[in-house]
C-alpha cells in the first residue's frame, strides 16, 4: 500500500487552486499514493473533514475559480490545543504527507507541521504575489487580468464624464497587483505600500494632465497604502476641483476562471510537489525561478525578502506623462 498524502487549500482563495489540486491528486495516484482531500484548510483538518479522492474527484475543475476543497483561516490551529488535535487527526487517518496550497500564513502553518514530523510540501497559491520564493504566485495573473478588464471599462465612462477614478485593488503589504495592472492598464498614477507618496504632488499631476487635454485620470491604489481610499478620493476632488469616484474591486479579484498562465503554473507546481515525496525526505515549497520549477525548505523560503520592482514603478511615471 502506498503512502497516504493529504492536500488542503488555506487562507484566501486564488484562481488556479483547483488546477493545483487536480495535479496533486492525479499525479499522486499515478505514483501509487492514496490521496485525501482536507476541506476548509487547517480548520477542517482539526475537525477531521477528510475524504479519500480518486481521479474522478478532480474532474472538470481546472477551469473553475475558487477551490473545491473550500478554504478558511484558522485561529484554533495557532493554539497549542488546536495544533495538537490537527496532528492527532493526521495520525488517525494515517496521513504521513501533506500538500498545502496557500500564501505566507499557510506556509507558516506548514512549517510548524514539518517541524512536528509531517512531511509537507507547499504550493504558492495567493493573488497577492507576496512570496519571494517564486517569480509569481498562483492566482496573481488572473487577478491582474480582472483588474485590467475593470480599468478598461472605467476608462470608457470616466472619459465620457471627464472624471478622476481611484481604483482600490488588493495588496495589504505587497503592491504587485497595483503595480502590474497599473503598468499594463495605462494608469496615470499607482500607489503601493512599499513607497511613500505625496498627496499634493499627486493632485498637481492630475491638474496638469487636465490642462494638457486628458479627459480622465485613473489612479490605482493598493489597499495597504496608508490612507483610506474614500479619504483619498475626497481629498483629490477637494484639491483639484475635479469629480472623483472611488471603485473598490475587493473580492472580484479573487474569482473567475484562471488564465492559461495560472493553470500552467498550478499544474507544474502540483506535479513537482508530488515528485518530491519520492525524491526527498525534507519538507519543501515549490515555485518558479526564471521559469524553472525550484524547491526550497520552508525556513529558507519564508526568510527570503521580496524585492519591489522599482524599475517598473518608474516606468509608469514615464509613460503616464
Amino acid at each position: 500500500m502506498g503512502r497516504k498524502i493529504g492536500v488542503l487549500t488555506s487562507g484566501g482563495d486564488a484562481p488556479g487552486m483547483n488546477a493545483a489540486i487536480r495535479a496533486v491528486v492525479r499525479c499522486g495516484i499515478d505514483k501509487g499514493f492514496q490521496m485525501y482531500g482536507i476541506s476548509r484548510g487547517y480548520e477542517g483538518l482539526i475537525d477531521g473533514e477528510i475524504q479519500e479522492m480518486d481521479r474522478r474527484s478532480v474532474g472538470d475543475i481546472m477551469q473553475r475559480g475558487g477551490t473545491i476543497l473550500r478554504t478558511a483561516r484558522s485561529k484554533r490551529f495557532m493554539t497549542k490545543e488546536g495544533f495538537k488535535r490537527a496532528l492527532s487527526i493526521l495520525d488517525a487517518f494515517g496521513i504521513d504527507g501533506l500538500v498545502v496550497i496557500g500564501g505566507d500564513g499557510s506556509y507558516h502553518g506548514a512549517w510548524e507541521l514539518a517541524k512536528a514530523g509531517i512531511q509537507t510540501m507547499g504550493i504558492p497559491g495567493t493573488i497577492d504575489n507576496d512570496l519571494a520564493c517564486t517569480d509569481y504566485t498562483i492566482g496573481f495573473d488572473t487577478a491582474v487580468t480582472t483588474v485590467l478588464d475593470a480599468i478598461g471599462k472605467l476608462r470608457d465612462t470616466s472619459s465620457a464624464h471627464e472624471r478622476t477614478v481611484v481604483v482600490e485593488v488588493m495588496g495589504r503589504h505587497c503592491g504587485d497587483i497595483a503595480l502590474y495592472s497599473g503598468l499594463a492598464g495605462g494608469a496615470e498614477e499607482v500607489l503601493v505600500p512599499e513607497l511613500p507618496f505625496d498627496l499634493n504632488e499627486l493632485c498637481r499631476r492630475v491638474i496638469l494632465s487636465e490642462h494638457e487635454g486628458k479627459l480622465h485620470s485613473i489612479i490605482i491604489k493598493a489597499e495597504g497604502v496608508d490612507i483610506p481610499s474614500h479619504e483619498l478620493a475626497h481629498a483629490i476632488q477637494e484639491r483639484t476641483g475635479r469629480e472623483t469616484k472611488l471603485v473598490v474591486l475587493s473580492y472580484l479579484q479573487r474569482g473567475g476562471s484562471p488564465t492559461m498562465r495560472d493553470r500552467l503554473l498550478a499544474t507544474r507546481c502540483g506535479a513537482r510537489a508530488v515528485e518530491l515525496f519520492e525524491e526527498s525526505d525534507d519538507s519543501l515549497t515549490v515555485g518558479t525561478i526564471d521559469g524553472r520549477i525550484e524547491a526550497f525548505p520552508f525556513e529558507e523560503a519564508l526568510s527570503m525578502k521580496r524585492e519591489f520592482r522599482k524599475d517598473l514603478y518608474d516606468l509608469i511615471n514615464v509613460l503616464a506623462k
